[in-house]
């Protein structure tokens, strides 16, 4: 007589990850199936992925590798460097905070207000992006020169030459780059709830106020990150700053300007001044990672 087959107790069985049940088979990745796109890269999209890698990649290496380190401190010493440095940081910073205090109402309209030719007039604030920075500097030339639309307006009123001095950068720069600011702020203001705002209103707030005490808070990150978009825009601004104020060492010479300079006379400090560049548009990705990069 035979002996009973024993049965088989399904906490021994596999247990499915999907269904908790016992699992009766186990797919494993392969070549040509939906795994291989999880667990690895198909032939076709790696190599081209790892030469656009390169691309990208070799032309900082090179800058990197080729640097004069030796003499690096000494072409860093320098008093032009110093005042590009100090005349690019200023006119960064002053360009974002007119980038703030203009983008940010800018951005809200775009966002919460319903107006005709509401799409047109996204389509024009957004248009610096695209438009080459030499014809937006020809653009500022003919509006705010001295024989400009306004700035003969502004010359025979106020006696104020913006060409060719340094509020002149600080307006050339503010022109390409506030539109950072304003597309991420609108973006943030899109995904916040208007629920609040109108909540805060129907307290007895108004609509400012509203603005002021809640919708900031609420969009603060997506403004951070875009006055530091804005920033580092304005901070490596060459053509339209070079257009509309000119390359005068300590009064509109920034820091991209010196690197085109100094590239002419003397490449090691124009490596040098990249160097510099390079270093703050890694520290400006460094600050935004945490925007850009979600946990998987």
């Amino acid at each position: 007589m035979s002996d009973p087959v024993p049965a088989l107790d399904k906490s021994d069985a596999p247990a499915d990850t999907l269904t908790g049940g016992p699992r009766r088979g186990r797919v494993r990745g392969r070549a040509g199936t939906g795994g291989r796109f999880r667990g690895g890269a198909p032939l076709p999209l790696l190599l081209p992925a790892l030469v656009g890698l390169v691309f990208l990649l070799l032309p900082l290496l090179a800058l990197i590798v080729r640097a004069p380190w030796r003499t690096l401190p000494d072409q860093l010493a320098k008093p032009e460097v110093w005042q590009a440095l100090h005349l690019s940081l200023f006119s960064a910073t002053a360009a974002t905070a007119v980038s703030l205090v203009l983008g940010v109402p800018l951005a809200w309209l775009l966002a919460r207000t319903d107006f005709p030719g509401r799409g047109l007039v996204r389509a024009l604030v957004t248009l610096p992006l695209v438009l080459p920075p030499v014809v937006g500097g020809v653009a500022l030339l003919l509006a705010l020169g001295r024989n400009g639309v306004v700035g003969r307006l502004l010359d025979s009123w106020f006696g104020v030459t913006l060409p060719f001095t340094t509020a002149g950068v600080v307006v050339a720069e503010a022109f390409v780059a506030m539109p950072f600011l304003v597309i991420s702020v609108e973006g943030t203001l899109r995904a916040a709830d208007p629920r609040y705002e109108e909540a805060a209103m129907t307290l007895g707030a108004s609509r400012f106020t509203a603005f002021r005490r809640v919708t900031l808070p609420l969009i603060a990150p997506g403004i951070a990150a875009g006055a530091v978009l804005a920033w580092a825009r304005a901070l490596g601004e060459f053509g339209a700053t070079i257009t509309f104020a000119g390359n005068f060492p300590g009064r509109t010479q920034t820091m991209p300007l010196a690197v085109y300079l100094a590239l002419q006379s003397d490449p090691d400090a124009a490596i040098a001044l990249s160097l510099v560049l390079l270093a703050v548009s890694i520290a400006v990705l460094a600050g935004l990672r945490d925007r850009w990069i979600t946990a998987s």
